[in-house]
């Protein structure tokens, strides 16, 4: 089957990012299906151009990057106009794609969704659309999105999608959930869930090379790897740093990159942190030793309600990692770390809170490895990517196999 994949912000190893459409589709490839994936010429992390070098894609994967308007950062409505352009390039790209199967849409951002629907449209094959977030209900929630006409407009794209496609993949199971509160029935949705490759990290590496290159050696290293954004809360993060200012032994890290960084990095120098260090991004193969490097790592979002039904990718590459997590963000993340006994849950939004779990598994290293074993067993049994990848291939050949039987 030649599936073809609309995803703007697909990264491969070499570029910082979320993965995990590059390993889902490497181990497809292995069943003989092959892909072609219609992305953009900007990282959506760093907000400059994307780059594939390095990058060697295996036979049946072809990556087409096409022409993005480089203004994911500059602002919301700036950042609409990026999804917008995007959404016509890869339109047309799509279309122009020959002797395609099925095409499969990822959202957000919903508007590249969309274009997955017009081309499984115009070349009357099966769509299949993958809900990574629960958009608009985020932007909402989150106070980005105000405008009641545009509001009434997305929420009726996004009906206008689910009623449309032919299968609905989730990543988390509180977004089952939600599709069958909107009436979407059970068997049209799939559970792919977050995960990771717990192979491609190390629990005994110590990252010692990076921990130099930080300022952190001999110290108790709070990493968070992710985006910084007006989603992730990192104000809070450096509120609880500042808290700790006056201990020596713990250094906060953050890997990511993301239009708030310059904010960010301006207020971490107006408090005078020394304790903090923005790491900038580095690509998906690096991050096995930017988490061996660490000793705890920080997953924060802030605290709103949509927030409670994520599954973040950060916190699966953590506990690969065999390292605590320290988790502020309230929900079923919270639940899968407390039954993996795999790290500490703050309440969202409460720097106090989350100084004091930092500061006690600083000084806690039997009940770090203890944590961190737990956490790496748990993802290896319960949220490994090669099981993840089984349920991506069956869903996609459910959903051709159903349009072929006229289903």
């Amino acid at each position: 089957m030649h599936v073809l994949l609309i995803h703007q912000a697909f990264a491969g190893p070499n570029e910082p990012g979320g993965t995990r459409h590059w390993e889902l589709a490497s181990r497809a490839l292995k069943k003989g299906h092959r892909f072609t994936v219609i992305a953009s010429d900007t990282s959506y992390l760093t907000g400059k151009a994307a780059s594939d070098e390095g990058d060697a894609w295996p036979a049946g994967l072809r990556v087409v990057r096409v022409r993005t308007l480089r203004t994911l950062h500059r602002s919301f409505v700036w950042r609409v106009v990026a999804f917008l352009g995007f959404m016509v390039s890869s339109t047309v790209q799509a279309i122009s794609t020959p002797n395609v199967d099925l095409v499969f849409g990822t959202s957000p951002p919903i508007f590249q969704a969309f274009s997955a629907w017009v081309a499984s449209a115009v070349k009357r094959v099966p769509f299949v659309l993958e809900i990574r977030d629960l958009w608009p209900e985020f932007a909402v929630d989150m106070g980005v999105l105000r405008n009641p006409a545009l509001i009434r407009l997305a929420r009726w794209l996004e009906s206008f999608l689910y009623a449309r496609a032919d299968l609905l993949v989730v990543n988390s199971p509180a977004y089952r959930e939600y599709l069958l509160r909107r009436g979407i029935p059970g068997e049209k949705v799939r559970f792919v869930p977050n995960g990771v490759d717990a192979s491609m990290f190390d629990p005994a590496e110590r990252g010692e090379s990076l921990r130099a290159a930080w300022g952190a050696d001999g110290k108790t290293v709070a990493l968070y790897a992710g985006a910084l954004g007006p989603a992730n809360d990192i104000p809070t993060l450096l509120a609880a740093a500042e808290i700790l200012q006056g201990e020596p032994g713990v250094a906060f890290v953050l890997v990511g990159d993301g239009k708030d960084r310059a904010r960010l990095e301006e207020a971490a120098g107006a408090k005078g942190l020394t304790n903090v260090h923005f790491a900038g991004s580095l690509p998906k193969r690096r991050m096995a030793e930017a988490l061996a490097a660490c000793d705890i790592g920080v997953a924060i979002l802030r605290d709103i309600p949509m927030f409670r039904t994520t599954y973040p990718n950060k916190v699966f590459d953590y506990m690969a990692a065999g390292r605590p997590t320290v988790l502020a963000i309230d929900g079923v993340i919270r639940e899968v770390i407390e039954e993996a006994g795999g790290g500490l849950f703050v309440p969202p939004g409460k720097p106090e809170a989350l100084a004091e779990a930092v500061r006690s598994l600083a000084r806690a290293p039997e009940t770090r490895r203890r944590m961190g074993t737990a956490a790496r067993r748990f993802v290896e049994e319960r949220f490994n990517r090669d099981d993840q990848a089984e349920l991506f291939v069956r869903a996609l050949e459910e959903a051709r196999a159903g349009v072929a039987a006229g289903g």
